[in-house]
């Protein structure tokens, strides 16, 4: 799931548009969370525009730390903290 890309509109995998990898809805995460006990995977490898970006159900986060992705992409970028009690909060940051 790490380097596979969540999707809305698929239930479980399917491969994606990249031909480099799959794509994988809700019911696959629900499977893997339940699997191995978690209530939250953090992932990166995808550009998100505002650097964080939860999938529904906030049970997956993708975090993308690169602004401006390869001077092609506007996006920001985020550090994703993580308290003793497990709250999750972010720091974006943006080129200026």
């Amino acid at each position: 799931m790490l380097w596979a890309d969540p999707d809305n509109d698929v239930e479980t995998w399917v491969e994606n548009d990249r031909g480099v990898s799959f794509s994988f809805g809700r019911a696959a995460l629900e499977q893997c969370l339940a699997r191995f006990g978690l209530d939250l995977i953090a992932r990166a490898h995808q550009v998100v525009e505002d650097g964080y970006d939860f999938f529904p159900g906030r049970q997956l986060v993708t975090i993308f730390s690169a602004p401006c992705y390869c001077g092609d992409f506007d996006n920001a970028a985020a550090v994703m903290e993580v308290s003793d009690d497990l709250m999750c909060s972010f720091k974006v940051l943006r080129r200026t």
